[in-house]
């Protein structure tokens, strides 16, 4: 086993580190307070081609696999930019997997370059308020009529919804009571969002509001067939595909929450001066600290161990729900610990810890919940029964 970067994959860690230095956490602070998205960010990540970085040469990418991009994201949100930075770019970078694997020639063609140069910004609809974690019961439907669907419905924590041309959104083409297995009869389609037949509201919500979460209501929205991804019926099994690349580079972005946090908490700890001494000369500051580091490699392992799977066609479904679970607790943990080592302080803004802690929080719900990891783990891995 061979434990180090090679030297690309240095060069890629040095380079997107040098581009996040230029956005400080005063930048992120206040694009998460007034809920702005960080355009300029988002710019300077297309133009140094790190959207592109997963998606096929020909199509105007960089070739790389997902060891790579676990890279990008974890330096991203390392940065101090945490779920703010990682989401503005994240779904660009695997969102559009479906389309690469299952997408028609002419939609490839079509579709992938602009997003590669980040021309073209991409969200993904499949959440919905009746169904959470059960997908296949989602109820939004295609009506199919000639060479075009119609789609009505509503999604929800549609993320980069208000910025975004097109969604890769999981529609029912027939419904679940006429399908022998609940997973048949949904379709993907790559269909347009700033239409008049599409009404669209950000979601009030805890973190991470410079990447807005929103409903998405569509009423009669027309789609050309030409824009279904792969055969009509087959949705689902083609949004299985990306899943475990999505939970990988989730997991490598609660590793950097973990690692900003725990960046400012040590700094802070070495600086404070209580009682005469720095108050990281205290055990009851030091021990959490280093077991948020000790938390912090492991799940690091576990990312590197996933996407080396995936990377290599190996089975990693496992690999890739496991790390996903320890990073975000290794990630929480991290934020937690830096929230008590500042004390009061730690919920002040200007020390930033107060956003890590709110952005970490968020990676033990989304996009899986550790709940329903564990269940997949008992069943797939222990052999227990199946609990849902």
């Amino acid at each position: 086993m061979d434990f180090l970067e090679d030297e690309e994959q240095g060069l890629i860690r040095d380079s997107v580190r040098k581009l996040c230095a230029g956005f400080p956490d005063d930048y992120w602070e206040q694009h998460d307070r007034e809920g702005i998205f960080p355009t300029e960010f988002f710019d300077k990540m297309a133009a140094a081609g790190w959207i592109g970085i997963a998606m096929p040469e020909q199509y105007g990418g960089a070739g790389k696999g997902i060891q790579e991009a676990a890279i990008v994201l974890e330096e991203v949100a390392a940065s101090g930019a945490c779920m703010n930075g990682a989401t503005a770019v994240h779904l660009s970078i695997f969102g559009m997997h479906p389309v690469v694997k299952h997408g028609s020639g002419a939609m490839r063609e079509k579709y992938l370059p602009p997003v590669a140069r980040g021309e073209l910004h991409v969200a993904f609809g499949v959440t919905e308020p009746n169904a959470g974690s059960d997908t296949t019961a989602i109820e939004t439907f295609a009506r199919r009529e000639g060479d075009h669907y119609l789609v009505r419905g509503r999604k929800v924590w549609t993320s980069k919804a208000l910025e975004s041309e097109r969604v890769l959104l999981l529609v029912r083409t027939q419904k679940k009571a006429d399908v022998e297995h609940k997973t048949e009869g949904m379709t993907l389609l790559l269909a347009e969002l700033q239409k008049p037949e599409v009404s669209i509201s950000a979601i009030p919500k805890l973190g991470r509001n410079a990447v807005r979460s929103c409903e998405v209501v569509y009423d009669d929205l027309l789609v050309p067939v030409s824009d279904r991804v792969g055969d009509e019926g087959k949705g689902f099994h083609y949004l299985l595909d990306g899943l475990n690349a999505e939970r990988i580079l989730i997991a490598a972005e609660s590793v950097g929450i973990g690692k900003a946090a725990l960046r400012r908490a040590v700094q802070y700890a070495n600086e404070r001066v209580v009682f005469g001494r720095p108050i990281g000369k205290n055990q009851g500051i030091a021990f959490p600290l280093a077991e948020a580091r000790t938390r912090l490699d492991a799940a690091e392992l576990m990312v590197r161990k996933a996407a080396w799977l995936i990377d290599n066609d190996l089975p990693c479904g496992t690999e890739a729900n496991m790390a996903k679970w320890l990073a975000a607790e290794a990630g929480f943990f991290a934020a937690d610990s830096a929230m008590q080592t500042h004390g009061g302080f730690g919920y002040a803004r200007e020390y930033h810890v107060e956003r890590y802690w709110r952005e970490a929080r968020l990676m033990k719900l989304a996009p899986i919940t550790q709940e329903m990891i564990l269940n997949f783990i008992a069943e797939h891995e222990l052999g227990l029964p199946r609990s849902y």
